[in-house]
């Protein structure tokens, strides 16, 4: 299963309203963090009423709670857009 495939499925427990994975690697191919793979890099643009009531910092736990410690284990570079 690709990776983005598995973000989007782990993101589904926030049950969102809208959600965007996209794969930045290409923008950093060469840098730091790239290992060539080609999913080393995402930005996740999420709206859940799930995390409507809490502060910047408990979204941004909630959605790496919500990904888990293999997927995170396996991306350099996550950016996340709450909307």
């Amino acid at each position: 299963m690709a990776l983005e495939t598995e973000i989007r499925d782990a993101l589904g427990s926030l049950s969102p309203q809208h959600v965007d994975v996209i794969n930045e690697s290409a923008l950093h191919a060469g840098h730091s963090g790239d290992d060539g793979s080609g999913e080393s890099h995402w930005r996740v643009v999420i709206k859940a009423a799930s995390l409507d009531d809490m502060s910047r910092i408990a979204r941004h736990r909630a959605v790496h709670a919500a990904l888990g410690k293999d997927i995170i284990g396996r991306i350099h570079a996550l950016a996340i857009d709450i909307q």
